[in-house]
């Protein structure tokens, strides 16, 4: 019982950690403008692109430990490097100016073709725009107790890989799919609002990150 309790706590930890710098908010109204008033679109879009990053989180917690053993890279320089990274899209973010986005209309008038949008589900909706550098690291850092050669332990990191995973793409998938309807009813100024208080705790979870890897060099 007490294994299963701490695999269902790392396994939530994948989604808490990673949803705040992914912020699917914000990437709604980018993703707004990719579809214009298409439902059908964005449900078919939102599915993709909820399996590609389910694909990337996985693949990242279970591999990326091995390649950066391969390369001679230590877990807390990607902590201390990712942390920067984060806290600088952060940082990005709260000091971008809120220029109005295009509406749905003029997006549609735009003229991208449906199969065209598909074709980008990975790239860049994918990535780098959902799952980005510092997703990246994090996902690496989530899954360094999966270097371990013990098939128990390789097994938990699997279980936990592919659970936190599949919870951030439901998350990702329910909130691209409706984002049509959230963007409208939030309006300019209630992205922004959200925009910018995501903004500042993903420029605390970089700090945290940074701080942790500079602990982790001089430690």
């Amino acid at each position: 019982m007490e294994y299963l309790t701490a695999l269902a706590k790392e396994m939530f930890l994948v989604p808490v950690t990673l949803l705040p710098i992914i912020n699917p908010l914000s990437i709604a109204s980018i993703f707004v403008s990719s579809v214009g008033t298409k439902h059908g679109l964005a449900r078919m879009l939102a599915r993709q692109i909820g399996m590609n990053v389910a694909w990337v989180i996985i693949a990242s917690m279970l591999v990326g430990t091995y390649v950066l053993t391969i390369f001679g890279i230590s877990l807390a320089v990607v902590r201390f490097g990712g942390g920067l990274l984060v806290a600088a899209s952060a940082w990005r973010m709260l000091a971008a100016r809120s220029d109005a986005a295009p509406t749905a209309h003029e997006t549609e008038a735009a003229g991208i073709a449906d199969d065209q949008l598909m074709q980008r589900s990975f790239y860049p909706l994918t990535f780098p725009l959902t799952t980005g550098p510092g997703v990246i690291s994090a996902c690496i850092t989530l899954g360094a107790h999966g270097e371990s050669m013990n098939p128990l332990h390789f097994l938990s990191g699997a279980i936990v890989a592919v659970g936190g995973a599949l919870m951030v793409a439901v998350v990702i998938y329910l909130i691209l799919r409706n984002s049509i309807v959230v963007v409208t009813r939030l309006g300019p100024a209630g992205a922004v609002v959200m925009q910018q208080l995501v903004a500042f705790v993903l420029l605390c979870i970089g700090i945290q990150l940074v701080w942790s890897g500079w602990q982790d060099l001089n430690g």
